[in-house]
């Protein structure tokens, strides 16, 4: 594995986990350097999917979503200008639906790639991660299920997984590329 590499993160909170009817209501990054930025989402005109017990796990109304939220080409603007041509998730499947629902109702193009954070972790790595990324958590102690958190516990976790290569010696003459 490279230790140049210095990914952003993404993450998506959405109306429910329906992968028909769903939309993003809140997207959060974590920039390589650590910056956060988060947007809650305006429904479009077209997203009616709610679900309750989506909303008491992240906490945000729809109410407050058309109250508070930022159009959807407004959101999808943002990303563009922010992002670097790759962003990575823990939730591909999910993630990469919620963001092509968003630019497709802002009928803007995404002008980054959205890969997901096993492509950067060797197989080691990869049985490390869940365990670290609940240690990042707890020692964060930041509430889960908001993006921005989401996205900077990514970035926290690839952070503490480097370091504990860098520690490692077994693991120092691997390299992994994308």
């Amino acid at each position: 594995m490279t230790t140049d590499i210095r990914p952003a993160f993404i993450d998506f909170e959405a109306s429910s986990l329906d992968l028909i009817a769903s939309y993003p209501i809140e997207v959060g990054i974590c920039m390589p350097d650590g910056e956060l930025h988060s947007w809650l989402i305006s429904p479009h005109v077209l997203w009616q999917d709610w679900s309750e017990s989506a909303e008491r796990i992240h906490g945000i109304s729809r109410q407050t979503l058309e109250t508070d939220g930022q159009a959807v080409s407004e959101v999808a603007h943002s990303l563009n200008e922010l992002l670097p041509e790759q962003v990575f998730c823990d939730a591909w499947t999910f993630d990469s639906f919620w963001l092509h629902r968003l630019f497709r109702a802002a009928r803007v193009r995404p002008e980054f790639q959205l890969e997901s954070i096993s492509m950067l972790l060797n197989p080691q790595q990869i049985r490390k991660w869940s365990a670290l990324r609940q240690q990042v958590i707890a020692d964060l102690g930041l509430p889960v299920h908001r993006a921005a958190n989401d996205a900077l516990i990514l970035h926290k976790t690839w952070k503490q997984l480097l370091q504990q290569d860098k520690q490692s010696p077994a693991v120092q003459g691997h390299s992994h590329q994308l």
